[in-house]
């Protein structure tokens, strides 16, 4: 069988996730037929079906589901291939960071202080929404992050720990949980009108219940706010709560530990500086704001 080609995983990548021809044919700038030529030949060349077709639509089959995986890993590998060969002629650029917009705010300010102050390379800051530090890394947009274990997928990096910290039940102010000194997961879980929000699994595929699917921090901020959900997250992301919210602190929830990752066996000066700085924030918790 002749090696997969990029342009053949893009094609089946945008199918996959649309789940509909018709869609990611336009996602990909051609036209139909050829892309339905295309995943059939695919097909036939594995010697199995990665897609059901039906009147009702297309689904993965369990293959399918392989593919996408593993062809998800492949193209952001391509992708990073091309970033790092390209910045690798330019000595004077900044490391790149991602991290969650509004999280470990203060452990991340504490970071660049100390970064500039041991003369480590310029930090850019880029800002991310949930779950997506991962796919930065690995498609080379990133060159370190700031991650959460257990929530996060730190798959395939290296780590630096930095703070392991509790977590609060963000709640609409004027619920009567949030009169309450402390929750347990068991206040929370199953409150009438106040579902917890689902936030997509690492697949991209959510959870079921009740609560609302979201993918941004300022839809969750919103819904809180409206009295619609609630959640639990780290002590430190409450640096981007509302008036409208109130955070209670959930005495039984899972430690996090905030990380700093970078992809495994990438090494620089610049990253290596970096690291021994996070190091020397090592067990200093960043701190929460007032309640």
């Amino acid at each position: 069988m002749d090696d997969l080609e990029t342009r053949e995983l893009r094609y089946f990548v945008a199918v996959a996730e649309e789940l509909h021809f018709g869609r990611a044919a336009h996602r990909l700038g051609i036209a139909q037929p050829p892309l339905s030529r295309a995943i059939r030949q695919l097909e036939r060349r594995l010697g199995v079906q990665l897609l059901d077709r039906d009147r009702r639509g297309v689904a993965l089959t369990g293959a399918g589901g392989v593919l996408l995986r593993e062809a998800r890993a492949a193209l952001d590998a391509v992708a990073a291939a091309a970033h790092r060969t390209r910045r690798a002629e330019d000595l004077r650029r900044p490391l790149v960071l991602v991290t969650k917009a509004g999280a470990s705010h203060e452990l991340l300010r504490r970071l660049l202080a100390a970064a500039a102050d041991t003369g480590a390379a310029p930090v850019e800051v880029v800002l991310c929404e949930v779950g997506e530090q991962a796919r930065f890394l690995r498609s080379g947009r990133a060159d370190v992050a700031l991650m959460h274990r257990p929530v996060d997928d730190l798959a395939g990096f290296d780590t630096e720990d930095l703070c392991t910290e509790g977590q609060v039940a963000l709640l609409p102010s004027g619920h009567p949980l949030a009169a309450r000194p402390r929750l347990t997961l068991a206040d929370v879980s199953d409150v009438p009108g106040l579902p917890i929000a689902r936030w997509p699994r690492l697949d991209g595929t959510y959870p079921d219940g009740p609560g609302p699917e979201v993918r941004t921090q300022s839809q969750l901020a919103h819904l809180v706010a409206l009295g619609k959900t609630l959640l639990v997250i780290p002590a430190s992301s409450r640096a981007w709560q509302w008036p409208d919210h109130v955070a209670v602190p959930v005495i039984d929830a899972p430690a996090i530990t905030t990380v700093l990752a970078r992809p495994a066996g990438h090494h620089s000066p610049a990253l290596t500086a970096l690291t021994r700085a996070a190091a020397g924030l090592r067990d200093a918790p960043p701190a929460a704001p007032a309640p």
